[in-house]
């Protein structure tokens, strides 16, 4: 039962925690809500830090969430740039800030999301050397891939992710000189695998980027602080001015693990486990977005999701279970990218090793195509590239879990909509 003198308390300023607060609050809750953010920025999206706003294509205040208005507005207490340094689940209390104040809660979210990987090799503490996950990161890399466009100067990406082909693509159009390194033989390939991460490779060097696979970062060389090289550990060294560790992100568990609470081994991913309602091993505790490993019966195995939908729908589905509504979180995983004139959107899950084959619609050599990741005639994952409005009917297919003749998922003729109606 859930009153109005009740405290739910959000550790977490990104979009899941954001948008978990705005569902209490459209849902009716007129208990106290409380929302604690380690920056100091109010709550913002992620994507546009690699793409639109990196570009200048779009203005800061554009990947806000909400207004900063809207959160007296909507009677949400707001703690900006305070650290969350202990969960006591005897009390139910939290402590925060360097003033060390506890709060009382009746229902507790974690969305505190994940930080990125740092490359463990001397030299990164030069100055030239930058990470991508949060806003103040965003804006020292536009100035720096700015600078580098003036100046004819030379980045260096470790990792060929979706962060460091984004932040890639963007260095071209600034006019910087791009390396990217990564170890694995193709760009993307723990997504994608090789059959699509070597269109990707295409992509970028049809831009300009180099690549250097099957090889990692060893030493970052300076000299006054600043970056001069990066080595690799097949001898080479690569000349840079700044150098970008894309290496991938890892959940923030560490305020959940200190509380007892159940964390997922690596081989998932990581993160906070929950179950399909978003509620942890303590039932008065839920986690939503990039920290929460959550059961997946679609995909039979729990998933860890970084991308941008996970949050904005996790974050009220989380919201709605700490209301006591009856649900099930099983969305589709689905993110999308945007690097050059390739447009593209990917649902579903299909790492390397889980799928038969590839197949195909459309033209690939015009990157204007659908790709579906296949196993045993089922479609697992599809990704559109530059072919628009397909999600819903991708997503529909993935879920029938029905075999389809591959011949017909190849043909542009056959609609989508007629494959998969029925479960076999």
């Amino acid at each position: 039962m859930v009153d109005a003198d009740q405290t739910f308390v959000i550790v977490g300023g990104g979009l899941a925690g954001a948008k978990a607060a705005e569902t209490l609050r459209a849902e009716g809750f007129s208990g106290r809500v409380i929302l604690i953010c380690d920056e100091r920025d109010h709550p913002y999206e992620r994507p546009p830090l690699s793409k639109g706003y990196l570009l200048g294509k779009e203005e800061r205040d554009s990947v806000f969430v909400h207004e900063p208005a809207w959160y007296a507005q909507n009677d949400i207490e707001l703690h900006l740039g305070e650290t969350v340094d202990a969960i006591d689940r005897t009390a139910k209390t939290v402590r925060f800030g360097e003033d060390g104040t506890l709060v009382r809660y009746d229902k507790l979210l974690l969305a505190t999301g994940a930080e990125p990987r740092r490359l463990d090799i001397p030299g990164t503490d030069l100055a030239g050397v930058h990470h991508l996950r949060r806003l103040a990161h965003a804006e020292r890399l536009k100035h720096v891939l700015a600078a580098l466009g003036r100046d004819n100067g030379h980045i260096v990406i470790a990792g060929a992710g979706w962060i460091g082909l984004e932040v890639a693509a963007a260095a071209r159009e600034y006019g910087a000189e791009v390396t990217v390194v990564e170890p694995l033989a193709t760009p993307l390939h723990a997504v994608l695998g090789p059959e699509l991460g070597n269109l990707f490779a295409e992509l970028h060097r049809e831009h300009g980027v180099r690549f250097h696979f099957g090889a990692r970062l060893t030493e970052i060389v300076g000299q006054d602080g600043m970056v001069l090289a990066a080595r690799t550990d097949d001898g080479e060294e690569h000349p840079a001015h700044d150098v970008l560790a894309a290496i991938g992100a890892a959940p923030r568990i560490g305020l959940a693990e200190a509380a007892g609470l159940e964390i997922a081994d690596r081989a998932q991913g990581g993160g906070v486990v929950v179950d399909e309602r978003l509620r942890t091993s303590d039932p008065d505790i839920f986690a939503a977005g990039d920290v929460a490993s959550f059961p997946h019966a679609l995909f039979d195995t729990h998933l860890r999701v970084e991308h941008w939908a996970n949050a904005l729908n996790g974050g009220p589905a989380a919201a709605r279970a700490m209301l006591g509504r009856d649900l099930t979180y099983d969305r589709v995983p689905y993110f999308f990218s945007d690097q050059y004139d390739l447009g593209m959107e990917y649902s579903g899950w299909a790492p390397p090793g889980s799928y038969d084959e590839v197949v195909i619609r459309g033209d690939a050599g015009k990157r204007e195509f659908i790709a579906f990741w296949v196993k045993q005639g089922r479609v697992l994952a599809g990704m559109n590239v530059n072919v628009w409005d397909v999600t819903e009917p991708i997503q529909k297919l993935i879920r029938s879990r029905a075999r389809v003749d591959t011949e017909a998922l190849a043909d542009p003729h056959v609609p989508l909509d007629s494959l998969g109606s029925e479960a076999s």
